[in-house]
């Protein structure tokens, strides 16, 4: 996109939202669009690779965004938090303190009967709220009601005290961007990749280094031969 890595002002590749106006997020729908993507100019540091009309939102990073979001405006003192380290013990305690979840953490929990009662007030109905967008729209099932689902959402991420993240902001003011089946985007290559960056950090117990990336490197060498037998079998079936 040529953006500038992290939370600047200018974070989102379709408008000028301010990311830094705090006091109108969820109130602020339109922002003006970008007119020019000149590098130096609104956060843009590089040249664009590719044109901002083919760019294509990942359903499952959307899905992440809004479950960190939830759990950093959770109650670190309440049950249904404390609950999220007995569910998930491997999960290393800097993970949760960040909030870094992946999605079959998130699938689980929305099966948890558990963690859905501890859950009380603002709490439960943002999370009722998240998993019904997660369900009816961030996926390969589109509800005729998804606009609704969304707002209802956005609102009790609102009451809930959320930041507004570049990814809620894509939900609250480019809904229109997101194509018709957001299924169509996959999101195989995120999970896997999540899933073994999970594998190494309980091979190394958190311990992040120089070590653990080369491991990782070698891995994926070690498997390159394996995976494009898989997809060649996979492909001869078909």
């Amino acid at each position: 996109m040529g953006l500038q890595l992290g939370y600047r002002k200018y974070c989102c590749f379709l408008c000028e939202w301010d990311s830094r106006a705090k006091t109108l997020h969820y109130l602020k729908r339109d922002c003006p669009q970008r007119k020019t993507r000149k590098v130096g100019e609104m956060n843009m540091q590089h040249p664009a690779l590719a044109e901002w009309h083919k760019i294509l939102l990942p359903p499952l990073h959307i899905k992440l965004g809004l479950m960190k979001n939830f759990v950093k405006a959770m109650d670190r003192t309440g049950p249904a938090f404390k609950y999220l380290a007995e569910k998930f013990p491997r999960l290393s305690e800097a993970k949760i303190k960040e909030e870094v979840f992946v999605g079959p953490q998130i699938r689980k929990l929305f099966r948890d009967d558990v963690f859905n009662n501890l859950l009380k007030g603002d709490e439960k109905k943002a999370w009722d709220a998240f998993r019904l967008v997660s369900t009816n729209f961030l996926g390969n099932i589109r509800a005729e009601n998804y606009k609704e689902l969304i707002e209802d959402m956005l609102t009790f991420y609102h009451k809930l005290g959320c930041n507004m993240s570049l990814k809620i902001h894509m939900l609250h003011s480019h809904l229109d961007f997101f194509p018709n089946n957001c299924g169509m985007v996959s999101d195989e290559h995120g999970e896997r990749f999540h899933q073994e960056i999970a594998t190494m950090e309980k091979r190394y117990q958190g311990k992040w280094s120089t070590s653990m990336l080369a491991d990782y490197c070698w891995t994926l060498i070690r498997n390159a031969p394996e995976q494009l037998h898989k997809r060649q079998a996979k492909r001869s079936r078909k």
